[in-house]
């Protein structure tokens, strides 16, 4: 490879980014003067965004939400989180983006918010090299009845660009059964499948998640480890985990970098990719990731090859898009 896993050069691919959490707080900061909008209370005094645990974390997120109010905010958050990971070796990411904050999961409006979303994508890849494709995201404590209506919103526009339906949230909220309408419709339009998933719902959260929504792909998915036969399972069905440390550690589901079991899992014959999730909320990027396994677990270029290769692999492109993503790896 022409580059060190630890230089920002190196290639990456990143399946677990939400797009509105990746918003650089400055961004969010500025919408909020533009709109005369009072969401001062969300930043600490270094203009990072400010929360204590999960619960006030997604409090945050949604107020940050409510400066992105129209089609033309989202072209623009767009194209600063793809410059952004770009700058980072990014050079393919699966963005979770979610109809409720794109018109409230009306159909018309989303489409209007959608075709602005995949504008700046292809300005990016253009400007950065760096592709994106969308996997629409129902948020599990809105409640089933608004799942369905985010999973109509992405059987409705599936295609090149939108090519996943995945759940994010609180994900101890509400029954998992609930939502399985919500991913048969996905699926029956072609739709690939993820959701979060053992990242504060324990080992039997992955087990219920694999049985009700048939997903290939787990958001988090480590406590799976937990349990012997539920770590079995994902790793007889190929199920890939969509690992984002630095997220778990920040948000404290984890206690530390030492104690994530992101190599354990590794090492037992777990697909793993790494991901950054919300990195400006967790002072994270794909950089600061790789470093720390680097610094933390000892990972080198094989064990950074590895994941790359896994993460090709699972992405929920085309195939001639894995083609090339293979090939740019590979350089």
């Amino acid at each position: 490879m022409t580059a060190a896993p630890l230089d920002t050069s190196f290639p990456k691919l990143e399946l677990h980014m939400h797009l509105e959490g990746a918003a650089p707080p400055a961004f969010i900061a500025g919408l909020a003067r533009e709109k005369s909008i009072d969401i001062s209370g969300i930043f600490d005094g270094h203009g990072n965004y400010r929360f204590r645990d999960f619960d006030d974390f997604l409090k945050v997120y949604e107020a940050a939400c409510t400066t992105l109010q129209s089609p033309e905010d989202f072209y623009r958050l767009t194209l600063a989180v793809l410059e952004q990971s770009a700058k980072h070796g990014v050079i393919y990411t699966e963005s979770f983006i979610s109809p409720d904050f794109c018109g409230g999961a009306d159909l018309v409006a989303w489409r209007a918010y959608l075709a602005a979303i995949e504008e700046a994508a292809d300005e990016a890849e253009r400007r950065f090299g760096i592709m994106m494709k969308g996997i629409v995201t129902c948020v599990r404590h809105f409640g089933a009845d608004q799942a369905k209506k985010a999973a109509h919103c992405a059987a409705e526009t599936a295609g090149n660009f939108v090519v996943g339906f995945g759940m994010g949230g609180a994900e101890t909220m509400g029954r998992t059964a609930d939502f399985a309408y919500s991913f048969d419709m996905a699926r029956e339009a072609g739709l690939h499948l993820t959701s979060h998933a053992g990242e504060w719902g324990g080992a039997e959260m992955v087990r219920e998640t694999l049985h009700h929504l048939k997903v290939s792909r787990l958001g988090h998915g480590f406590q799976c480890i937990d349990d012997p036969d539920v770590l079995q399972e994902v790793i007889e069905k190929g199920i890939v985990l969509e690992l984002c440390p630095g997220s778990n550690v920040a948000l404290n589901a984890v206690p530390s970098w030492e104690t994530h079991p992101i190599e354990k899992l590794r090492a037992a014959g777990a697909k793993i990719t790494v991901s950054s999730d919300d990195p400006p909320f967790f002072l994270s990027d794909m950089t600061y990731e790789f470093t720390q396994l680097a610094k933390v677990f000892g990972w080198g270029e094989t064990q950074f090859a590895q994941v790359q290769d896994i993460a090709v692999q699972a992405a929920f492109c085309d195939e001639d898009t894995r083609a090339t993503l293979a090939k740019r790896i590979a350089a």
